[in-house]
């Protein structure tokens, strides 16, 4: 199941969409404004973004250019009344991947929705993210609340590794093959400790990262 942002304002589109999405095996979350959509992309990058033009806290050429300044491979729809050459021309240039004027039929924009994933692949799965931590892995750079946090070589791999494996425990031992030995960096067991420590503190001492007595660590949503 694929997580869909819908950015849009009219309940009853945004309803209409999001039924039938579900149906399609999406997970639909709906936005209606800016700034719940701000905070909801700081929190977790879905699949595919759709975005109208006009919204109450502002415009959306302004979302779609901020989220190409973060996320620059995350598919984002335009879908709106504005249906000018000029309007169209401006969203592509915006950085949207594509554009949908409305009125639409349900069935052209899931064809639409599919062959644009088709095309960029699994993009966002190169953004993991758990609990406003998001680690951007072609770009080697983790933010938490969109604010980008310094971590050295071995604190960004057991991060990566943890956020790769989100919702299972991790044992201490897989960790230490996983993150040191695989490189050919054999340490000892207080390594990975201090390691940890480092990263918890640098991350404020997140919620998400859990120890799991005797065996070792899990991250989960805890929202």
């Amino acid at each position: 199941m694929k997580d869909l942002y819908y950015i849009e304002d009219d309940v009853n589109i945004a309803s209409a969409v999001k039924e039938y999405l579900e149906r399609k095996d999406f997970r639909v979350r709906i936005c209606g404004t800016l700034a719940d959509a701000r905070h909801a992309l700081t929190e977790h990058v879905p699949a595919v973004v759709l975005l109208d033009w006009n919204m109450p806290d502002g415009r959306g050429d302004g979302l779609c250019r901020w989220i190409r300044g973060n996320w620059k491979e995350l598919p984002v729809i335009f879908l709106t009344v504005r249906g000018d050459s000029a309007d169209i021309v401006s969203g592509f240039q915006n950085g949207a991947d594509d554009y949908v004027v409305k009125p639409f039929a349900l069935e052209v924009l899931y064809s639409r929705i599919q062959a644009l994933l088709r095309r960029t692949g699994n993009a966002a799965g190169q953004y993991l993210s758990c609990d406003g931590i998001m680690l951007d892995a072609d770009r080697r750079r983790v933010s938490l609340h969109a604010e980008e946090i310094g971590l050295s070589a071995a604190e960004y791999q057991l991060l990566f590794y943890l956020m790769r494996n989100k919702g299972k425990t991790v044992t201490r031992e897989k960790i230490l093959e996983q993150v040191w030995d695989i490189n050919g960096n054999y340490v000892n067991d207080n390594t990975l400790t201090v390691t940890m420590k480092r990263l918890r503190d640098k991350l404020h001492q997140p919620a998400c990262l859990k120890t799991v007595r005797s065996v070792g660590y899990r991250m989960e949503d805890t929202k």
